[in-house]
């Protein structure tokens, strides 16, 4: 029977912490930076379960079992090892792993390319501190970006000499085909020999999540117009800039600690940052923002803040990884933009500012990913009527690409009542003053109160609900999309309320007819009548209360679905099922 290869393992690990996994299974707590719950192992009243994310295992101490996530699914679970990898591979967003005749090589290759890199690295670290080679503008560079023999030393950074000759003298130690397919030479075909890609430059090791060298970042030091300043090691059969970060090998270790992370632009953004102890930093290498590159914070870091460059570039680059993350977006993710003063990087303002103003500065600045699209749309344009109607185009697109049906609705429901401003505020629809057919005045007698008795709170809310549709249908026909989700009980006012939907999509209003008795209803009982105003203007206010109305009648219907579920469950203890419980009291949470 074939092992699943080491580094796939590895990278399962790597991606999740133990608390995620555990908090699927058992009720767990933070406390410090442990997490702590009842054990599943024995029957106890007091917590001595214990999960460390910074470790990567968990303890009991009652029992003394003790191991990583496999382990705690297998013992938990009472599942085989491979069952485990399947479920946790899933969880952690790779494919399955298929074994194959060539899987065997593939992790030797694997292990060969990363100890060509490790050699690398460490053969030209002696360069920096050498006194057999001039390297007095290294020196200078690194003294005067401020990066000490301690920071050298946590990053790994060398330096490569442009008279070096790797190559040669790693042929003695690996195939000439492994160091070709590196990517850390490259042929000069003038010379008809394999040069170094990173001569004259000083390097910066990027790693994988489990910590091996897998490319390199180099930057110049000599003035040199005709060569980039920047530049990284090519993509490889191991290496993909899309699906890889700097610096996250060491960010997710704080994970526990932090629930923000920095994303920024720059190998030497992410070293101030981390100089001046912020510590939850990582760079992308290069590119845009990859949808992969956004998902793998996301396994380690619930809030993302994205600070770039307050230039032009700068502001491109956010709008491509803004378009590009908004797709996952979800409920317990947030991801804000910080955009520095003009002509300032994290690495100058943190220098300039320290620690706490930098900090300050984010709190104050950063702004939510959806309003940050919106806002630069709307402002760099001319706000004619084509215009509007193809941002309105644009916004709605990008609303309906998110993943996640929760967050689209919120999203897609801020970009329209945003829009709606440049509006005008009333829509006639060559009906002045339109009234549903049969709308009596309303009738207040001493006796309503009596008869408010009768109706529970969900059968008012109902009533509301629709008093506030009918009274404002110029300005839910601009805003179907509230519509969404919307939960009636009652079967009246179900068929009334499809009867309004279908109208307002058709532009038919006389169609809407009520029944005198439901309508009655709905201007005696309906609560908030003395707080919504017929086609009131402020339609913020609207909103506000309509939202509040259905988020309530959302919860009653989870609450219902919870409590079916619940019984069932005490009859079958069926797996499924208490997925599904846990699942929507998640949703109820959230909701």
């Amino acid at each position: 029977m074939m092992k699943y290869p080491k580094e796939y393992l590895e990278e399962i690990k790597s991606r999740l912490k133990v608390s995620t996994v555990v908090s699927k299974y058992l009720a767990i707590k933070k406390k410090g930076k442990e997490f702590v719950g009842l054990s599943p192992f024995k029957n106890e009243k007091t917590p001595s379960f214990t999960v460390n994310d910074e470790k990567g295992f968990y303890h009991c101490f009652s029992t003394g079992e003790h191991g990583n996530i496999f382990d705690f699914l297998m013992k938990t679970q009472n599942l085989k090892f491979g069952e485990v990898v399947r479920n946790l591979a899933n969880l952690a967003g790779l494919q399955p792993y298929r074994f194959t005749q060539q899987d065997e090589q593939r992790e030797k290759d694997w292990n060969i390319y990363t100890e060509i890199y490790s050699t690398y690295i460490e053969r030209n670290k002696k360069n920096i501190v050498s006194k057999n080679y001039n390297n007095k503008k290294v020196l200078e560079y690194l003294k005067k970006r401020d990066l000490n023999s301690e920071v050298v030393e946590e990053f790994g950074l060398a330096f490569v000499p442009f008279e070096t000759k790797s190559f040669l003298n790693m042929r003695n130690q690996f195939e000439e085909k492994s160091l070709q397919e590196s990517g850390l030479f490259y042929l000069d075909e003038r010379k008809n020999e394999y040069v170094d890609r990173f001569r004259g430059r000083l390097i910066f090791p990027i790693y994988s999540l489990t910590g091996k060298p897998i490319a390199i970042g180099g930057r110049i030091i000599e003035d040199n117009k005709k060569l980039a300043k920047y530049i990284n090691s090519p993509e490889t059969n191991f290496f993909k800039k899309g699906n890889n970060l700097y610096n996250l090998n060491k960010a997710r270790k704080v994970s526990n600690k932090n629930n923000e992370v920095y994303l920024v632009e720059g190998y030497m953004d992410v070293i101030s940052l981390y100089n001046n102890q912020i510590f939850n930093c990582v760079a992308n290498l290069g590119t845009a923002l990859t949808s992969r590159q956004t998902l793998l914070i996301g396994q380690f870091f619930p809030l993302i803040t994205i600070c770039f460059d307050g230039d032009d570039s700068g502001f491109k680059a956010a709008l491509r990884a803004a378009e590009n993350s908004l797709k996952f977006l979800q409920p317990e993710h947030q991801i804000s933009f910080l955009f520095l003063p003009n002509g300032e990087d994290p690495d100058s303002f943190i220098k300039s500012k320290g620690k706490e103003y930098f900090l300050k500065y984010s709190n104050d600045n950063k702004t939510q990913i959806h309003r940050f699209i919106f806002n630069h749309y709307i402002n760099n344009s001319k706000k004619t009527p084509t215009e509007l109607a193809m941002i309105e185009k644009k916004l709605i697109n990008l609303a309906n690409s998110i993943h996640d049906n929760i967050v689209k609705k919120y999203v897609l429901g801020y970009f329209l009542d945003q829009l709606s401003i440049f509006l005008p505020s009333k829509i006639n629809f060559n009906q002045k003053n339109y009234k549903p057919k049969n709308v009596k005045s309303l009738e207040i007698t001493k006796n309503i109160y009596k008869e408010t008795q009768k109706l529970n709170s969900i059968e008012i809310k109902e009533l509301s609900l629709l008093y506030i549709i009918l009274n404002n249908l110029n300005f839910f026909f601009h805003r179907l999309d509230l519509f969404n989700d919307v939960m009636f009980f009652s079967e009246e006012s179900k068929i009334l309320f499809q009867l309004i939907e279908v109208s307002l999509k058709n532009g038919n209003f006389n169609d809407i007819t009520i029944d005198d008795k439901l309508l009655d209803n709905i201007n005696k009982f309906a609560t908030v009548k003395h707080i919504v105003k017929k086609d009131d203007e402020n339609h913020s206010k609207v909103l506000e209360i309509f939202e509040d109305i259905k988020k309530d009648l959302k919860t009653h219907s989870l609450e219902l679905r919870i409590q079916e579920l619940e019984s069932k469950f005490a009859e079958d203890f069926n797996q499924n099922t208490f997925d599904e419980i846990r699942r929507l009291k998640k949703e109820q949470n959230i909701n």
